[in-house]
C-alpha cells in the first residue's frame, strides 16, 4: 500500500547527482540495477514528464466551478471521476460540487475561524496537471494518470480528470479534494512532486511510453519553468510579464546588480557539483564494466548548455531582438 502523502516532506532529489562524488567512507563503489537504469533513461534523454500545480481558484466553491466548467470545455469533453462515473454535459461542474459536499468543506473551513485578510484560505481542492511532449498517444497517457490516481487517492481524496489533446502535447487535468475521507489535509511539497513525477513516469513506462522523471539541474537545465498562464501567454506572444522581466534583466546587467552575480555564482557552482557527480558516476561504471554506459554519461555531460540564470538569458534574448530590428537611421524601405 503506498504511504500516506502526508509523509513525503523528507524525500531526497529523484537522482541526488552530486551526492555520488561526496568524499569519505559514504562514497559509492556500486549502482543498483535501478539506478543504472536511471542513469540511462537521463543520458539517452528519455523525454521528461511533467507535473504541475496550478494556485490559482482552489479557494472557493464558486473558482471551483468555473475551472471544471472550463475543464470540459462547457459540456463538449467528458470528465471522468473516482468511482468510475463519466459526466458530460452542461452543468455537470454542480453536479460534481454537490457530490463532494464542497460547500459545507467552505462553511466548515471558516465557522470557527477568525478573520485572517493577510492570507488566502486553505484550499478546497489541489488543481493538478500532468503531461508528456508531443507525439505522446494521448489513451496511454490518461491510462498512466488513472492508474497513478487510484495508486495515491483512492479511497482517501476523491478526484476527477479530464484528457485534453486541443494542445500537440497531450495532456490530462486532475483534481483533487483537499480534505480526504478521512479528514486529512493533503499538503503539497517540493517532495511530494518529486514522488508524484516518479510516479507518473512509472506508470506511463507500464504502458510502453519511454518516460523519466529527473531534477533539472542533474539535466543540466537552468531555466525555471514558467506559471501556465505566462507559458501560454508567451506561445502567442503577448507576455507582458515576460517582456517587463526582460527589461528589468538588461538593466541588472548594465548595472553590475549584486544580486545578478550571485544568483550567477550559485549556479555555475551548482553545475560544477553535477559535472563532479556525473564524472564519479562514469568512474563508478567503469570499475563495474559498464563502459558504453560510461561512455554515453560523458557525452550526456559534454552537451550540457552553459549555465545561464532567467536573468542572464532574458538579458540576451532582449540583446539579440535590439540587433535584429531595422535602426532608426537605417535606410527607408518606402
Amino acid at each position: 500500500m503506498p504511504r500516506r502523502l502526508i509523509e513525503v516532506g523528507g524525500a531526497k532529489p529523484l537522482l541526488d547527482i552530486a551526492s555520488y562524488a561526496r568524499p569519505g567512507p559514504g562514497r559509492r563503489d556500486h549502482l543498483s540495477r535501478d539506478e543504472m537504469e536511471f542513469i540511462a533513461r537521463t543520458a539517452s534523454r528519455t523525454p521528461e514528464v511533467m507535473v504541475k500545480v496550478l494556485s490559482r481558484g482552489g479557494h472557493d466553491v464558486k473558482a471551483v466551478g468555473r475551472h471544471i466548467a472550463y475543464l470540459n470545455r462547457g459540456g463538449d469533453v467528458e470528465i471522468e471521476t473516482d468511482d468510475g462515473q463519466r459526466l458530460s454535459g452542461d452543468g455537470v461542474e454542480k453536479e460534481l460540487l454537490e457530490d463532494w459536499d464542497l460547500d459545507l468543506d467552505e462553511h466548515r473551513r471558516t465557522a470557527d475561524l477568525k478573520p485572517r485578510p493577510s492570507r488566502s484560505p486553505p484550499k478546497l481542492v489541489h488543481k493538478l496537471m500532468f503531461s508528456m511532449p508531443a507525439g505522446a498517444p494521448s489513451d496511454k497517457v490518461l491510462a498512466a494518470v488513472k492508474n497513478f490516481a487510484r495508486e495515491e487517492f483512492a479511497f482517501k481524496h476523491r478526484y476527477a480528470m479530464v484528457l485534453h489533446t486541443d494542445e500537440p502535447h497531450p495532456h490530462v487535468h486532475l483534481v483533487v479534494k483537499a480534505v480526504s475521507e478521512q479528514g486529512v489535509r493533503l499538503h503539497i511539497r517540493k517532495a511530494t512532486l518529486r514522488e508524484w513525477r516518479s510516479g507518473f513516469a512509472r506508470h506511463l513506462r507500464g504502458q510502453g511510453i519511454a518516460a523519466n522523471a529527473t531534477e533539472r539541474a542533474a539535466r543540466g537545465q537552468t531555466s525555471t519553468p514558467k506559471l501556465d498562464g505566462i507559458y501560454r501567454a508567451a506561445q502567442r506572444g503577448e507576455s507582458r510579464h515576460l517582456s517587463d522581466r526582460s527589461l528589468a534583466a538588461a538593466r541588472q546587467f548594465a548595472k553590475g546588480s549584486q544580486d545578478f552575480e550571485r544568483d550567477s555564482i550559485r549556479l555555475r557552482e551548482t553545475r560544477r557539483q553535477v559535472q563532479r557527480g556525473w564524472s564519479a558516476v562514469a568512474d563508478i561504471l567503469i570499475d563495474m564494466g559498464q563502459n558504453e554506459l560510461a561512455a554515453q554519461v560523458k557525452q550526456f555531460v559534454s552537451q550540457m548548455p552553459p549555465p545561464r540564470t532567467d536573468a542572464e538569458r532574458l538579458a540576451g534574448e532582449l540583446g539579440m531582438r535590439i540587433r535584429a530590428s531595422p535602426s532608426r537611421d537605417g535606410p527607408s524601405t518606402r
